[in-house]
């Protein structure tokens, strides 16, 4: 007996025995598996637990060879023919299981994806990495592979093996860094993590799948295996639409959600509604209210509730809270089938320090920097991206193609861009580290949205990317080709800023703040903007849009619909928040519904109305969209009436042949035969009017309008018109 168990374990010292069976060795496929040694050739099983081990014909099932038990800790052995096909038979006290030697697999991954894992550059990560269902050498199961390069040992762990980090150690792929392994017989569903031993020894808390494309929903943090079928798309039309448009050069109003509190059930425990639930609602809401799009804040995975999606650790799987994968690119068809196209916000900046997550990932500082000075962002708590390291800027690109190209996805907006950008963002003196040329601009960072943006454009033509950047960063919506970071729309938070400053002052202070109105205009068209209400400014006490207006309930009203129309007409694409569309009295609440039972109440009905009737001006008038983007498609009617907060703006198409002119009476007193120089004679037809019955105003309106020979402010003719107190108003010239 001591003489065959000393031929089943012949090349193998006792301190790799030791090693394997304590769950500590690296290479386990050096001793699991089939081996040759001198005249025998040699099956060794390692099988904590079981009662037994059998080979057996996996042609007819019947049992080869009994294997013997050589270790205690369960390593079995047999002897076999050296050209012997065998499935394994495991007896465990309660169950008994047939399947495939995982250790008789050769190496799976190709030297190619190796290499562009390590130059960065692999962009379909995630059908290299993480859990791909497979099939090899005609055996169905799941190929694990995930980036540790420091770790000592990784495995696989899941309900599958129970958990048990000796069972499934993988094999390492130097110099990549990339550990696999092909568990047969497994399916889409299973949970899993990966179990790590670091450098120095230590057992790592299990680690969720930097690259796993579905997980359990929160707060339960495994990994899921997801389908590898691809999901049945009926969105060909759309496609092609979209490889046919003008793109930014058409309207664009986005209407902003944050997925688990558009709509709650509260007759099932106030949850959030599903993606099929939100497909049959909020997709046509959306599409009836003349939005062009939707975006959703981040739909990554994401373990706090509470960061709204802005602390991710799953950039590659939509988030479980709402269903599975499937049902997400179901809701993404609805909405093209719709005619709406869909944004994600995509957070690339930072992630939280969850031990399961990608902090220490394998021991070492490996997706974050290990200086604090520039790892740690100190407002969120939050671990920040090394974008100087070649894996994880390939990581994140990746991501940012798996919701582009698996999910049909019409483009992301980057989040927190700004700290991205700057070294000593948010840090005192003593608290960053200057670049080589000793300056605070994060090198790394710039030419990792460079190539992020380069590569999108390159792939995706039809993406449109969108930065939210706070500074005044030249050329972010610059090409790459010219030195800029590439992206095609800026969010212009100096309009939001200015332009909510100066309507929250009462009526009577605003001509001190009139320029705040006016200066935008003035960088403009220095990059390529969106006009964004978004969530940030209707939380953490900030109130609600309409609770930031002046004066008694009427005035706030009338303020916001007036605010919201001069929106309209300003050059720049919109984004509203949801609930400002209604004018949601209380500000936004994350774990609770809008209070979509205001709309009971008349204004709050007239001012979703409203919003609904500039969407389709704005989509249907030229323009007010050619000069979203291009100077000679706007100029001041109105700019310097700072008296009567006065504004008048006049937005003409690119061929010339019609012009909008927009006014806006930020007062409450009616201003009547207001004279405006124009500059086409004949008939101008009120096409709007915020002060209109039908949006809850006094009816002060204009109609058609005809212009007299009287030259005024540069222009042949001009316009006698009734300003309504608080209001805009949208007239059309004639062609």
């Amino acid at each position: 007996m001591d003489i065959e168990r000393s031929n089943l374990l012949a090349g193998v010292g006792q301190d790799a025995i030791a090693a394997l069976t304590e769950g500590r060795h690296g290479d386990p496929f050096a001793i699991l598996g089939v081996h040759k040694h001198g005249v025998f050739t040699t099956v060794r099983v390692f099988m904590p637990g079981a009662d037994s081990v059998d080979l057996v014909d996996p042609a007819s099932g019947n049992v080869v060879t009994a294997c013997q038990l050589v270790h205690p800790a369960g390593l079995f052995a047999a002897a076999i023919a050296s050209k012997l096909d065998y499935c394994l038979q495991v007896k465990w006290p309660d169950a008994v299981q047939l399947t495939e030697d995982p250790y008789d697999f050769g190496p799976l991954l190709g030297e190619l994806d190796l290499h562009l894992i390590s130059e960065g550059t692999h962009y379909n990560l995630s059908r290299t990495l993480g859990a791909v269902a497979m099939e090899v050498d005609g055996i169905a199961g799941v190929r694990f592979a995930v980036w540790a390069p420091n770790a000592r040992r990784v495995s696989v762990v899941g309900d599958f093996n129970s958990w048990d980090g000796r069972r499934n150690p993988m094999r390492l792929r130097a110099p990549a860094g990339v550990w696999e392994i092909f568990v047969p017989r497994l399916t889409p569903g299973e949970r899993y993590k990966f179990e790590i031993i670091d450098a120095n020894g230590t057992c790592l808390p299990q680690k969720a799948d930097p690259v796993a494309r579905a997980s359990e929903a929160a707060p339960s943090t495994a990994s899921v295996v997801a389908s590898s079928t691809p999901f049945r798309w009926s969105d060909d039309t759309w496609l092609k639409s979209q490889q046919s448009r003008n793109g930014l050069e058409d309207a664009i109003s986005v209407y902003e959600v944050h997925v688990g509190s558009w709509l709650r059930n509260l007759q099932d425990g106030n949850r959030p509604f599903d993606w099929v639930e939100l497909s049959q609602r909020l997709v046509p809401y959306a599409r009836d209210m003349g939005f062009t799009h939707i975006e959703l804040l981040p739909i990554m995975e994401y373990p706090f509730g509470g960061s709204w999606g802005y602390q991710p650790l799953g950039l590659f799987a939509p988030t479980g809270r709402y269903g599975t994968p499937e049902d997400f690119a179901y809701f993404v068809d609805r909405c093209h089938g719709a005619g709406l196209g869909v944004i994600l916000d995509w957070v690339p900046a930072h992630f939280p320090t969850d031990v399961w997550g990608l902090a220490d990932f394998d021991g070492s500082a490996l997706y974050e920097h290990a200086d604090p000075r520039e790892g740690f962002h100190g407002d969120w708590e939050t671990l920040i991206y090394n974008f100087g390291r070649n894996e994880v800027k390939g990581f994140l690109i990746a991501s940012a193609l798996e919701w582009l190209e698996r999910y049909h996805v019409d483009g992301l907006r980057v989040d927190a861009v700004a700290s991205m950008l700057y070294r000593d963002y948010s840090r005192n003196e003593g608290e960053w580290i200057p670049n080589r040329y000793g300056g605070r601009e994060n090198l790394e960072a710039v030419e990792f949205f460079k190539h992020l943006n380069s590569i999108v454009h390159k792939r995706c033509p039809r993406a449109i990317m969108i930065a939210e950047e706070s500074t005044a960063w030249p050329g972010v919506t610059k090409p790459t080709e010219e030195g800029g970071l590439g992206f095609d729309i800026k969010w212009n938070m100096g309009w939001m800023h200015d332009s909510l400053t100066y309507m929250s002052k009462d009526p009577v202070y605003r001509s001190h703040d009139h320029n705040m109105m006016t200066f935008g205009m003035i960088y403009a068209y220095s990059e390529r903007f969106m006009l964004p209400l978004s969530h940030d400014e209707v939380v953490h006490g900030k109130g609600s849009l309409l609770m930031k207006m002046p004066g008694d309930d009427w005035q706030k009203f009338a303020n916001l619909r007036a605010y919201l129309a001069f929106m309209w007409g300003y050059p720049g694409k919109k984004l509203l928040f949801m609930g400002g569309e209604i004018a949601q009295p209380g500000e936004w609440q994350h774990d609770q519904s809008v209070t979509w039972d205001v709309l009971d109440q008349p204004l709050h009905a007239c001012m979703q109305r409203l919003i609904r009737d500039l969407n389709g001006i704005y989509g249907r008038e030229e323009a007010l969209q050619f000069g979203d983007l291009h100077p000679q498609g706007f100029e001041w009617a109105v700019v310097d009436d700072a008296a009567n907060s006065v504004f008048g703006m006049l937005r003409s198409s690119q061929d010339r042949s019609y012009s909008i002119l927009i006014m806006s009476n930020f007062t409450p007193v009616p201003r009547c035969d207001y004279r405006v120089g124009v500059q086409t004679e004949g008939i101008w037809v009120e096409e709007f009017n915020s002060d209109a019955h039908e949006y809850g105003g006094s009816g002060l309106v204009n109609g058609a309008v005809t212009t007299t020979s009287s030259s005024l402010h540069g222009h042949p003719a001009s316009l006698s018109l009734q300003l309504p107190p608080l209001s805009t108003i949208f007239l059309k010239s004639p062609r």
